[in-house]
Order: C-alpha cells, then sequence, then structure tokens
C-alpha cells in the first residue's frame, strides 16, 4: 500500500510539473507576441496598382510586374538591382509597402523603401529610409530605419541617424506592411502598423518635397556586418516582392504647406495614442539592436536631439 501511494505521488509530481512548464510556456509565448496599437492605417488607407502610383526608376529588364498590377517583384543579379519612383512627389503623408525578402544567403542585398529629393537637391538632399538588410543563414535580416536632412547623407562624411531592428517575425516567410508617416512635425516608422520609431527633431527635420521610391541593390561595403559579408553572386537572382502600395499625402504639385493636412498617425489625431506608445517600447525593447543616440563613437555636437 505504501509503495502504491509512494508512486502516485510522484504521478501528482510529475503532472503539476508538466503544467507549470506549460504554463510558463505560454506565458512566455504571450509576452512574445505583436501587442495590438489599437490603430491600423494600413487599413485605412486603400491600396492601389502598381502602375496607378509608381514608374519604372532603373533596371526595368529586373522587374515583373504581376498581370493586375498589384504586385512587383524586383531582382538584382550580378548585372544590376533594379528601382521603381513614385509619379508624384509629396510634402507629407503616409507611404507603405507590404514587402517580402529572399531566405538563405543574401548578405549585402539592400531592399529599400524610402522617401528622398535627392534628384532635386543633389548633394543637399533629404532622405526617410527603410531598409531590409541581408544576411547570412542562421541569421537574422535588419530593418534599418533612417534620415537625412539637408546633405547629411551626402559627401565623405554622412551624419546618419540610424535604428536598427531584427524583427520579431522572419521577413522571409510571408508579406509585411512597412511604412512611413511624414508629417511637420514627426516621422514614424511603422512595421505591421506597430510603430516602432518616432523621430521628432525641429532643427533637423525634412520639410522639402520627397518622392517615394523602392529597390534592391548591391551595398555589400557596409550593409551585412559592417562589411564583413558581402554580396555573393552564386545565389543570384536575389529577389525582393512588393505588393499592397499605399500613398495617402499631400501632392507637392497640387497644393502649397499651408494646405497641407497631415495624415492622422492615430484614431485621436496627430499624435500617437498611449497603446501605440506602448507598442513602440515593446518593438523597441524587444527588438532594437542599435540606435545613434546611444553609439558613443558619434560626435555628439551633430547630433543636438541625442
Amino acid at each position: 500500500m505504501n509503495l502504491l501511494r509512494q508512486v502516485v505521488a510522484m504521478a501528482a509530481v510529475v503532472i503539476m510539473l508538466q503544467f507549470f512548464n506549460d504554463s510558463s510556456l505560454s506565458a512566455g509565448a504571450g509576452a512574445a507576441a505583436q501587442p495590438s496599437p489599437g490603430y491600423y492605417p494600413s487599413k485605412v488607407i486603400r491600396s492601389m496598382a502598381f502602375s496607378d502610383g509608381y514608374n519604372n526608376l532603373w533596371g526595368p529588364q529586373h522587374q515583373s510586374l504581376s498581370q493586375d498590377q498589384q504586385a512587383l517583384t524586383l531582382s538584382m543579379d550580378r548585372s544590376s538591382g533594379s528601382g521603381f519612383k513614385s509619379k508624384r512627389s509629396y510634402r507629407n503623408g503616409y507611404f507603405g509597402a507590404s514587402i517580402k525578402v529572399q531566405p538563405g544567403y543574401t548578405a549585402g542585398v539592400n531592399t529599400a523603401f524610402y522617401l528622398s529629393n535627392n534628384e532635386l537637391y543633389p548633394g543637399n538632399h533629404d532622405e526617410i529610409d527603410m531598409e531590409l538588410l541581408g544576411t547570412v543563414p542562421g541569421e537574422p535580416y535588419t530593418l534599418q530605419t533612417n534620415v537625412y536632412v539637408r546633405g547629411t547623407g551626402d559627401g565623405a562624411h554622412l551624419v546618419g541617424r540610424e535604428m536598427r531592428f531584427h524583427l520579431w517575425f522572419d521577413p522571409t516567410a510571408d508579406y509585411h506592411h512597412y511604412a512611413i508617416l511624414w508629417n511637420p512635425d514627426q516621422i514614424v516608422f511603422l512595421v505591421d502598423d506597430v510603430p516602432v520609431r518616432r523621430y521628432q527633431c525641429a532643427s533637423l527635420f525634412p520639410d522639402r518635397q520627397m518622392w517615394v521610391y523602392g529597390s534592391i541593390w548591391d551595398a555589400s561595403d557596409w550593409a551585412t556586418d559592417g562589411g564583413r559579408y558581402r554580396a555573393d553572386y552564386r545565389y543570384q537572382p536575389f529577389l525582393a516582392r512588393f505588393q499592397g502600395f499605399r500613398i495617402s499625402g499631400c501632392d507637392a504639385a497640387s497644393s502649397s504647406p499651408a494646405t497641407c493636412r497631415p495624415v492622422p498617425a492615430s484614431s485621436v489625431g496627430a499624435e500617437l495614442s498611449t497603446q501605440q506608445r506602448d507598442a513602440m517600447l515593446w518593438a523597441q525593447h524587444r527588438s532594437m539592436v542599435y540606435y545613434y543616440c546611444q553609439d558613443r563613437t558619434k560626435d555628439r555636437a551633430l547630433y543636438p536631439e541625442c
């Protein structure tokens, strides 16, 4: 009888341990789950056909447009990459696209979605970047966000304002929506409608008209581990898939700065809601791997906002 009781007691302990293990695993999975931002601009702003908003810019032989013009594939090989550009320039607005990048060895490959006026102000341009930087097998992609203002991205000595992330999902497994909300007093970078970064600096803020661009190109000199790993064209072609093109902005050709109304950042207006700010803190705490204001090698005189 005593032996039987011992066996029953041991079985009970095993069941309890299994219960607590399962509970802790479930809690961990819940903690890692993407929080709801409470506001979904990608659902509010309708997607458009590629040809309604964009034209090829370079590498047309490396572009493949779906029959319904809703999806575009860019490719890069040893001969060239490819890029596109919006038909109009904008004074502010919301600009987004759903992107899926290639798995495997993609070191040196830069898949970019960004705003720029480099063609209008060469040598003194503004730029707002979202870049998916390729990697080597076993290591995650890096999402780099960056802001250049009035020439800080020109010349030999760049003054970048980078914030980088290792995303909480695999960007090669499915499409995810990447967006830039550029308003007169703030820039918000969003991933699947979760704000991951907000940039505000009144003295260094892009306020001139910009176009929207997308591209795939060889950035081997710096993109992967500071240039340690370079593009290997034994794995070509490298592909970047775009769909879900969304633009809601103030067209520079048909409006003045005084008449431009900013796109709402949240359901309550121009500011991020408390729920959005909490989601942004979650993303930065969980996934941010670099922030320029924390880089002690930077010359702080060039970064007054830090």
